[in-house]
């Protein structure tokens, strides 16, 4: 990582709130904060994890960086170069520019890879319908080199997604997200329903595309000796909101907040055992 490149994205005081229905007899609904007044940068080449355990708020956060939500309050900017985009202001067509940018990879491929269509089929679909299309040569081409980038030879192609395992599932839903040469890759849980030998593969795989790329990746899980191993800063999340905030090397050596030293001792907190902990910068 070189920090010199810059910062790629500011996420602001960044907060979303759920209505949510009480009941048939109820005359108000209960609010719901899934994040609360988070904020977080990602450095140009730099792997940033969000952890905690479910519900704590990090998928949602992922989830308004791409757009799928758009916060209640607080702001999400892009910079390019100098300029700095707020995507929370973007039309419909400025998203889906926004959207080449940035790519989603969801934790579980058997759900997010279409089985009717073969792997060529799934890489170029979103490539077909983007401002990066150039025809089906080229479309062909890019799809050969990015199936070899991630560990599976050309002829996987031709086959649809119930004829891989579990792992090579991933190097696909993967291979999905680098055709359109993203700045950032989201990583939601990649690893979490993997065996142990085949996380290691996906996370080494994952390195190696964000050395040779200078990808920027924001890494989601509930593992922090996995986010500890893979990602350079991490923010912990409880309750919506980040606990905890520093760079990997110094959060597994001194953690400081009680709730991060639960996460590596792999205990959980119940609801009566939230913390009111300060954020560590």
């Amino acid at each position: 990582m070189d920090r010199a490149d810059g910062v790629l994205v500011f996420a602001e005081h960044l907060s979303k709130r759920f209505n949510l229905e009480e009941g048939a007899f109820s005359r108000q609904d209960k609010t719901v904060y899934a994040v609360n007044d988070v904020s977080f940068n990602i450095f140009c080449g730099e792997t940033y994890g969000l952890v905690g355990e479910s519900g704590s708020g990090k998928t949602t956060c992922a989830r308004l960086l791409i757009g799928m939500y758009r916060p209640s309050s607080g702001r999400i900017l892009y910079c390019n170069g100098n300029d700095k985009t707020d995507i929370t202001k973007l039309s419909r067509q400025g998203l889906k520019s926004y959207r080449e940018k940035v790519k989603y990879v969801f934790q579980d491929p058997a759900r997010s890879l279409n089985p009717r269509m073969s792997v060529y089929e799934i890489l170029v679909s979103g490539l077909r319908h983007s401002s990066k299309w150039t025809g089906e040569e080229d479309a062909l081409k890019k799809a050969r080199k990015i199936i070899c980038e991630v560990g599976l030879t050309c002829d996987d192609l031709e086959k649809r997604p119930a004829e891989f395992s579990g792992g090579q599932r991933q190097r696909i839903s993967i291979a999905r997200g680098l055709i359109m040469d993203p700045e950032l890759l989201i990583c939601d849980e990649v690893v979490s329903a993997l065996d142990v030998s085949i996380q290691a593969q996906i996370l080494n795989l994952l390195n190696k595309i964000r050395r040779e790329r200078k990808l920027s990746m924001l890494f989601i899980t509930h593992d922090l000796k996995v986010a500890c191993y893979f990602c350079d800063r991490i923010g912990v999340m409880h309750g919506g909101v980040i606990v905890e905030q520093a760079p990997a090397a110094d959060l597994y050596k001194n953690a400081r907040h009680q709730y991060t030293k639960l996460l590596f001792k792999g205990g959980a907190l119940g609801k009566a055992d939230i913390l009111n902990g300060t954020l560590d910068k």
